[in-house]
């Protein structure tokens, strides 16, 4: 099923791909930053990018804060589209939505991704110190934006643009950072981490925590760059390992 639906933005329907792979972006992130993925990822993988309110096409709507009302309505949309085989793909805040969903999929009986990948962000069970970012004032909150590297120099210098991205930053960080992680049975699906070597966000260790996550198989890859290698010098890297890790699930 590949009707156009707000939450998956562009998806460019493949009758020919034998798996379907949802991505989800980082904390301020839409559906964009996976927009060359269809056609850099082999053609058996059917690229569906997961686009969040609050940005992008959806910019005049109220982004989450919670979790918890993310994932009901997600839950009502997805399972429309889990008429093939399919894996997830989150990225730091996406990595902890792409977790719970499965974790919701599985609490109602329906069918659980071949394989869920998720990068950039610690496991689930380790949780954020105080204070948390989307509590900072507005100066340390461009300033935290700014060391992290993955806003753009002329949007941090831009009074209108910040007051239209830093609800959607505090809104995303604080459904990220105030997640509280219930303990649940270990997944069946396998997953696979994919880190950066010079993340100042996550530790080796914390990422390498999500294996207590499965009782399939577990894989920590890690990659050059910061945190967000995805969008810089680690991008080619990244897909290219996406695709081996899928490869067997895509035939």
């Amino acid at each position: 099923m590949t009707a156009k639906n707000p939450w998956f933005s562009d998806p460019q329907p493949n009758s020919q791909a034998h798996l379907r792979l949802f991505c989800f972006p980082y904390a301020g992130g839409g559906a964009s930053i996976f927009r060359l993925w269809a056609k850099e990822l082999p053609s058996e993988i059917e690229v569906f990018p997961v686009q969040l309110p609050g940005r992008e096409r959806r910019l005049r709507e109220s982004p989450f804060s919670e979790i918890s009302p993310l994932l009901q309505t997600l839950m009502q949309v997805l399972p429309h589209y889990l008429d093939r085989p399919f894996a997830f793909f989150g990225y730091s805040m996406g990595a902890l939505i792409s977790f719970e969903l499965v974790r919701q999929l599985r609490r109602q009986n329906l069918p659980l991704p071949s394989h869920l990948l998720v990068s950039g962000r610690r496991a689930p069970q380790i949780p954020y110190q105080k204070p948390f970012t989307h509590q900072l004032s507005d100066a340390d909150f461009i300033e935290d934006l700014r060391q992290k590297g993955g806003t753009p120099e002329a949007v941090l210098n831009n009074p209108e643009l910040m007051q239209l991205f830093m609800p959607i930053m505090r809104a995303d960080l604080g459904l990220n950072e105030t997640y509280s992680y219930t303990t649940e049975p270990p997944l069946d699906c396998p997953i696979s981490v994919l880190g950066s070597l010079e993340d100042t966000e996550v530790s080796r260790e914390q990422l390498d925590a999500w294996r207590e996550h499965t009782t399939g198989s577990f894989s920590l890859q890690m990659f050059p760059g910061n945190h967000f290698f995805l969008i810089n010098e680690g991008r080619s890297l990244l897909l290219q390992a996406i695709s081996d890790k899928l490869s067997s699930f895509a035939k």
